[in-house]
C-alpha cells in the first residue's frame, strides 16, 4: 500500500498514452513518413517535461522518498556508442510497430502481437545483460 501512488501514476500514464494515441501503429507510420506533427509533439513535449524534471533534480526541489538528494550520474559522451543505440533503438522501433514504452498499455487491449512485443523486449534486456560487461560503456 505504500507504493500505490506509483501504481496510480502508472494506471494515469497509461491512459494518457492511449487517449494520445501514442500507443497507435498508425501514428508511428505517419510520425516515419513525415506525415503528420502529432507524434513529434508528444516527443517533443516529453523531452521538455523531462528537461525540466532534471534541472529540479539538479536544484534539489525533487527528492527521493527518503527525503535524500537526486543527483543523477554524468555519462560518458560519445558519438559511436550514441548513433549505435540509437540505431538498434530506432530499427526495434520499426520492426515491432511500437515504441517499448507502452507495451502493458497495448497488453491491456488485449492485443496478441503485444506478447510477441514484449517477449523481444525481455529478450533483448536479457541479452544486454549478459553481454553489458563486455560492452565499451
Amino acid at each position: 500500500m505504500k507504493n500505490i501512488k506509483f501504481l496510480m501514476l502508472g494506471v494515469f500514464f497509461a491512459i494518457v498514452l492511449s487517449k494520445t494515441q501514442a500507443i497507435s501503429w498508425y501514428r508511428f507510420y505517419e510520425m516515419f513518413k513525415f506525415q503528420s506533427f502529432h507524434m513529434y509533439g508528444i516527443i517533443g513535449g516529453a523531452v521538455v517535461i523531462s528537461a525540466i524534471i532534471m534541472q529540479l533534480f539538479k536544484s534539489g526541489k525533487i527528492k527521493d522518498i527518503n527525503g535524500n538528494k537526486i543527483t543523477p550520474k554524468p555519462k560518458k559522451k560519445g558519438t559511436v556508442r550514441t548513433l549505435v543505440g540509437g540505431t538498434f533503438f530506432g530499427l526495434g522501433w520499426g520492426i515491432s510497430g511500437a515504441c517499448a514504452a507502452p507495451i502493458f498499455v497495448i497488453l491491456g487491449f488485449k492485443l496478441v502481437p503485444a506478447l510477441i512485443l514484449l517477449a523481444g523486449a525481455l529478450l533483448g534486456a536479457f541479452i544486454y545483460g549478459l553481454l553489458s560487461k563486455k560492452l565499451p560503456h
